[in-house]
Formats: structure tokens, sequence, C-alpha cells
């Protein structure tokens, strides 16, 4: 996949330009960050599932978050984000494949949802309940994966995910994330204009070499960032969090303007932006082969009455149908 022409030091997305990762500096600080706008990509992997609107946002911030991670990562390698926990949202799972490929799914109980729902409780944390986030790195070929494991003990998919880069990292960061419906003049197939849109933004403070942060960065303030201030991070991370969510959402809004509108006293430089795109990597070859690991007896069995045997794909839904003598 080919990168978006934004080149080092310009701004050249042209207003509602959309699924795309853009990392900049901030030159006065020294502070990093990314800023993500996904539409197409977030409401195809969302619009083919049918789940509750807060399953949908929840998976939506997965989605971000994701590409906020995965924009760093080399060539043919992968991110792995999961939750598990034991709320009404069971799993979570979105695999971001560099150079940035998304799918994603989630498991939940409609019934214990619409029960929250009812009482006003559709949070991130009430979602989750307990249980724990993990994010994997797979390099590909031979080379060993990497896992990072928090827990989740009642805080949200972000603040999790903040824990993760405080413990793990050791990186001073700021996240929002937005997810939500906007209506489109132009309608999908289905007749339906309202669409699905996502965006994020991630500030961080390295190193000057660039790596974790120095140890007077580590020692909790008490304040919820869980860093000593040092006024450089301090000063760009209050700009960060004046972002409106409708800021992150807006497709008239481009880039790299919300860059300059955030960050114009640090002198902002944006840097080659990265395309992000909904893909599935099912097929019906693959599966086929999947079920040929099975013996006969097994395939026989998971035939339905018409002979027929049936198998979704938890990540686009798509369905797939088989003879048993189709089968290796």
């Amino acid at each position: 996949m080919s990168e978006v022409g934004v080149e080092a030091g310009g701004f050249g997305l042209a207003p509602g330009d959309d699924d795309l990762v853009l990392p900049f500096r901030a030159e006065a600080s020294g502070v990093m960050g990314r800023l993500v706008r996904l539409g197409a990509s977030v409401d195809t992997v969302l619009g083919k599932h049918d789940y509750p609107e807060p399953v949908s946002r929840m998976l939506g911030e997965a989605l971000v978050l994701s590409s906020l991670l995965g924009a760093a990562l080399a060539t043919g390698s992968k991110l792995i984000l999961q939750t598990k926990g034991d709320g009404p949202v069971g799993l979570v799972v979105v695999i971001n494949e560099n150079p940035g490929y998304l799918r994603g799914y989630a498991s939940f109980d409609r019934q214990r949802i619409a029960q929250l729902a009812g009482v006003g409780q559709v949070g991130s944390a009430s979602l989750l309940g307990t249980g724990h986030l993990a994010m994997t790195i797979d390099p590909g070929g031979d080379n060993n994966s990497y896992q990072g494991i928090v827990a989740l003990e009642g805080q949200g998919l972000i603040e999790a995910a903040l824990t993760y880069f405080r413990q793990s990292v050791q990186l001073p960061t700021f996240v929002r994330i937005a997810v939500a419906r906007h209506y489109s003049p132009v309608a999908r197939e289905d007749g339906d204009g309202w669409r699905w849109r996502a965006g994020g933004l991630m500030v961080q403070q390295l190193s000057p070499e660039g790596g974790t942060a120095p140890p007077e960065y580590d020692r909790l303030k008490g304040d919820g960032t869980g860093y000593e201030p040092d006024e450089n991070w301090e000063r760009t991370r209050v700009l960060a969090s004046t972002v409106e969510d409708h800021e992150l959402l807006d497709p008239t809004l481009a880039p790299s303007r919300l860059l300059v509108r955030l960050f114009h006293e640090e002198g902002v430089r944006a840097y080659g932006g990265k395309a992000v795109e909904a893909r599935c990597t099912c097929s019906r070859d693959r599966l086929r082969r999947l079920l040929g690991q099975f013996d006969r007896a097994e395939v026989a069995a998971m035939a339905d009455t018409a002979g027929t045997i049936e198998t979704r794909c938890e990540f686009c839904s798509t369905l797939y149908r088989f003879r048993p003598d189709e089968i290796d």
C-alpha cells in the first residue's frame, strides 16, 4: 500500500482525507505524535456486523488505538490488540498488519448490554469488566513475538492502554479517541446513510536519544499522568488535551490543518502519512484447508441436514458453504 503524499515539513493533504495515520513532531518541545482519521475503513469493519451501538463504539476505539500504535511497525509485521474480560463484551480482537490493513471483531452478551443500557451504564469500563488487555507484536518470519499485558480492573480501553505505556514502555503518553456515526448524503447499498467515523490523537514524550523516558520522568506524580512534570511535555500535553471529538471526526477538516490548529505555537511538522484500509485475510481456499485438518467422520458431522457445511468469518462475516466431498 502506498503512502499518502505528505512531505516532511509540509501539509499536502486536502480537506476530507480519510483512512490515514499522520505522524508529526512538535518542534519546540520535541514531543512526537500521531493523528489517525478513519472513514471508510472503520465503517467497513463495523458495518459487517449487527452490533449494539456501544459494542461498535468500543471496537471502533480499538481500531483507532491499533492504528495509532501499529503505524510504527515494520512492513510485514502485525499488531494484535485483544481484550478479554467478564463484562458483557467478553472479547475484542483487532489485527493491524503493516502497511495498515485492519480487521476486527467483538463477542458480547446482547441481553447484558441491554440491561446496562437500561440503567445508563454502557461505558467502556462497564462493558469490559475485569480481565486483561494484551498487545502482541508479531514481527513475522522466524522472529519472536513480543506481548505486553495489563489488567482490566474497572477502567476503559483507553485508560488500560495508558497504563500499558506507563508500566511497560515508561513513556508519558496522551491519547484521545472519538467514534461516532455521521450522516452521509451518499447512502450505502442497503439504503442507510449513517456511517461510522473515528479519529484519534496520541502524543508521547521521548528521551533525547529517542528511546524510553529517563528515570526522572517515571516517578508517580499523583495527578493521573503518572510522571514527574517536564515543562516541554506538560505544555504539549495541555495543547493536545484541547482537541475536541468533533475535530477528530470532521471530514471537512484536513488532519494537517487540525495539527496546525492544536500545535501552531510549537512549530508542528508532519511526516509521510500512511494509508489505512479495512482488509480481511479469509478466503474459501484457506477455510477449506482448515476444515481438511479434521478427519472424514468429523467433517461429515459438521454438515447440516442438507449436507452442507457452513462457516462464517468472525472478522468480515462472509459466509462460506462446502460439501463434505469438497474437503480434502
